[in-house]
């Protein structure tokens, strides 16, 4: 294996396991904010016991995750300078920029009042420690804009223009520059959609633990008998406690799926014009076609995805539907893998210059299974937390003192199984993204294609021994930190929440308020 695919594979695992804690972070810290804004507006001492309770229990969950996230964060960004700093010379003036103001002031943002909030319970007026995990929230989704905006210039390169004498794409003002960059049409499209899928991620994650917790206590209260004081204090946990969050995370699932239709029929329109051989790779769609079909299963021989599309056969199809995904109109032409194949040949060259000074043959097709597959991974894996939306709203039906919980075993592991298939469904989208956009590093704009480099050319000359040995390094650390990672959550979701305690003399509730962790 050349040094080439060892970093590839070094880049890969490295950010889809990183990709891990992004969305929820994301996610988890605007859903804990509106968890404590109810809280602190709430006029009912009981309601307002309840949700602070829940935001101390999840954000605790969120302070593991955000601290081990910037842990494998870090890796990133030294990769562009180890393993690809043919790469970070060549784009590194404009790549640079977002990425600068992403730790400047986003991530300044979150990790500082992300502190203050920590430690500012008790210490703080309530309003005013409500306003620091509001920033946090408001930290982490620019983070995530920022970094967006990155990607998008390679996806789609703007705002910067090619320097014939230092060989290196540098900021343009005649093409706007960072403005141009921080306003691509394609982060503005890819933006929502990301920041949605982290909110259908955390949704699917409270949801889950909210609803274990309730089949767990709604189980308890009925062995301890309801006439008895340890079974009443179960009921009330699974119906007052828990019941509110379920319902909490449904609405937030139901909110994040429509966003996420929304800016994903945007998105592939996007795609369709800028990177058409990234979308019919996403089809298997070989030849170009009037009133392309959408494919739900496709087969081949051995080689069929990995380079040659006419070994495809699709199996099951629905008429016209990818015509409509990508114009809007069901007779729409689209091109085909071989055709635009032929064309960018004729376009960029029969040949390529890697980065040894080797004349090698241009091949300009992604691998065809990955982008095939990880597309319908993306969508597939979210029907998950469609059913269990869907199966929580009915086990929670009723009002007031109809109010329901369930006991169902079924429901409670369901819940739990779908916590991590959003965290699939988002990587997947990932890889998509990514590997759909091969064998370019930088895809040219279809508009001025003369900002562009190619995967092969953007890597480090580095021995394979030497990349190698870095791969090996970071997934032995990695699998370690996703050890603690997954203990320590873990300890964190079954820990659940103490459960509330009356003064005798006074009525009032032990609301937590002195100290952060239980």
């Amino acid at each position: 294996m050349e040094a080439l695919d060892i970093a590839r594979w070094q880049f890969g695992i490295t950010t889809v396991y990183h990709f891990i804690f992004v969305p929820l972070t994301i996610g988890l810290s605007l859903l804990v904010a509106v968890m404590q804004t109810t809280a602190v507006f709430s006029k009912d001492p009981g309601r307002k016991d309840a949700w602070t309770r829940m935001t101390k229990f999840f954000g605790s969950m969120l302070i593991v995750n955000f601290g081990i996230g910037i842990a494998t964060g870090i890796v990133q960004e030294f990769q562009f300078g180890m393993n690809w700093s043919e790469y970070a010379r060549y784009i590194g003036d404009v790549f640079g920029a977002p990425l600068a103001l992403e730790g400047l002031a986003a991530f300044f943002l979150e990790s500082v009042f992300l502190g203050l909030w920590i430690f500012g319970w008790g210490k703080l007026p309530e309003k005013i420690h409500l306003l620091t995990i509001w920033a946090v929230a408001v930290g982490t989704t620019a983070s995530a804009y920022f970094i967006v905006a990155a990607n998008s210039f390679m996806q789609h390169p703007v705002g910067a223009s090619l320097n014939p004498e230092t060989g290196r794409a540098e900021l343009d003002p005649s093409e706007g520059s960072l403005f141009a960059v921080l306003t691509n049409v394609t982060t503005l499209a890819a933006f929502p959609h990301v920041v949605s899928g982290a909110w259908l991620v955390a949704a699917a994650f409270v949801t889950g633990i909210a609803s274990w917790h309730m089949v767990r206590h709604h189980r308890k209260a009925r062995e301890s008998g309801l006439g008895t004081t340890e079974g009443t204090d179960h009921h009330h946990a699974a119906k007052d406690l828990f019941r509110p969050v379920v319902r909490f995370g449904v609405v937030a699932m139901f909110v994040s799926a429509v966003v996420l239709v929304i800016s994903g029929d945007f998105q592939a329109q996007i795609m369709f014009k800028q990177q058409p051989m990234k979308m019919a790779s996403a089809e298997a769609l070989c030849e170009t076609e009037t009133g392309a079909s959408f494919s739900i299963l496709t087969v081949g021989g051995p080689d069929a995805f990995a380079t040659e599309c006419d070994e495809v056969t699709h199996l099951i199809e629905v008429p016209y539907v990818t015509s409509f995904l990508a114009t809007h109109t069901f007779d729409a032409e689209l091109q085909g893998v071989n055709d635009l194949n032929a064309q960018y040949k004729e376009q960029f060259g029969e040949t390529v210059t890697d980065i040894h000074g080797n004349e090698v043959a241009a091949d300009y097709r992604p691998n065809l299974f990955v982008t095939y597959w990880s597309f319908r991974l993306m969508m597939g894996l979210a029907a998950f937390s469609g059913i269990l939306a869907l199966w929580a709203l009915w086990v929670t039906r009723g009002k007031g003192e109809n109010a329901r919980t369930t006991g169902s075993k079924l429901f409670q592991w369901f819940a739990v199984l779908s916590i991590p298939m959003p965290f699939f469904a988002n990587s997947a989208g990932w890889v998509f993204t990514e590997m759909g956009r091969q064998p370019w590093v930088v895809h040219p704009n279809p508009d001025d294609p003369t900002v562009r480099l190619m995967t092969m050319q953007g890597v480090s000359s580095h021995p394979a021994w030497m990349v190698a040995t870095s791969l090996s390094a970071f997934t032995l650390v990695y699998g370690v930190l996703a050890v603690v990672w997954f203990l320590m959550m873990r300890r964190a979701a079954l820990k659940g929440v103490p459960l509330p305690q009356r003064d005798p003399e006074t009525e009032e509730l032990d609301t937590p308020t002195l100290s952060f962790d239980y």
